[in-house]
């Protein structure tokens, strides 16, 4: 088979060689990214702007926004952009910085969740000792050590993947440069890539493992607690950031997990927007409208521009 280890093309074949489906599929993301892009942009505006929004738990779920925000346009407006040009290719150094800020924004995000999870458990189940354990100066340490480890295992990924020869037509059959597809390129097994992906299944573990301990003190106090709207305020914020979690964590660690088939299928497509697509759309939706203090901060933010235009 012929070697391409210079390649500076990779060919995204999406979902479809049909012109109608192709034209469905860029609507039909535009649509997810625009919904993405205000809903997350939305989040960020209230945080900034509300005082009373300017908490630990809100100070992340502003970095949570800003990661979702960069994460989906990393892959949708590329995939958007072929669709209707008809044009699916993407240089070697586009793949590459793909497969690098995937993995960054996808590892930050993930310790960032799981931090998040330790705010609401030291909130719940430590209340007094809150400002205390999540001062400022803690809470920027943490986002600031997340950043770094994703940027760490994007270095180690990015460097694996590309590091060993590729054979064959340069298909890769996703929307964006799927690190499992572009192994599957590749002229013998890479065995540093899949180590560096064993280690980023022992971080997602123990993260998960973590985030699932906090949760069982949460629910733990929570359901001792003496005040229905204190175990409905609690319930409303855990439950939507456990459900991201699981979402993320689980479709991720199956894309990864799973052998290739010989013939793609659109499933293989929809399991990766579950962890690319899914999770940055829903977060804005989640953590709005099942929240009380980031719908009143709405209102605010509406009653102020209504005040102004007139």
């Amino acid at each position: 088979m012929d070697n391409f280890t210079s390649v500076t093309t990779f060919f995204l074949m999406g979902f479809s060689d049909f012109r109608e489906i192709q034209i469905l599929h860029a609507v039909l993301f535009l649509v997810i990214y625009l919904a993405a892009l205000l809903g997350n942009l939305l989040i960020i505006l209230l945080i900034t702007r509300d005082t009373h929004l300017h908490t630990p738990m809100y100070y992340f779920l502003k970095n949570l926004s800003f990661l979702d925000l960069c994460f989906i346009s990393i892959t949708v407006p590329k995939s958007i952009a072929n669709s209707l040009t008809n044009h699916n290719t993407i240089s070697f150094l586009g793949c590459v910085s793909q497969v690098f800020f995937i993995f960054l924004l996808a590892t930050t995000e993930i310790i960032l969740l799981t931090v998040m999870s330790y705010d609401r458990y030291v909130a719940i189940c430590h209340p007094l000792q809150y400002e205390i354990i999540m001062n400022h100066g803690t809470c920027v340490q943490m986002v600031a050590s997340s950043w770094i480890s994703g940027g760490l295992n994007a270095i180690l990924h990015t460097a694996s993947t590309f590091s060993v020869p590729m054979c064959g037509s340069p298909d890769v059959h996703q929307f964006f440069c799927d690190v499992p597809q572009l192994l599957s390129l590749t002229c013998s097994y890479n065995i540093g890539e899949l180590l560096v992906i064993g280690i980023s299944f022992v971080l997602d573990i123990v993260c998960f493992v973590f985030i699932g301990i906090s949760y069982i003190n949460i629910f733990s106090t929570v359901v001792g607690l003496p005040s229905r709207a204190g175990r409905s305020k609690a319930f409303s914020t855990c439950l939507p950031h456990l459900f991201v979690v699981t979402l993320f964590l689980s479709s991720g660690f199956f894309d990864y997990s799973h052998p290739l088939p010989k013939s793609p299928t659109p499933s293989d497509l929809l399991i990766s927007m579950f962890y690319i697509v899914v999770p940055p759309t829903m977060n804005p939706f989640i953590y709005t409208l099942r929240n009380k203090d980031m719908k009143t901060a709405l209102k605010k933010l509406l009653m102020n521009t209504h005040y102004l235009s007139n």
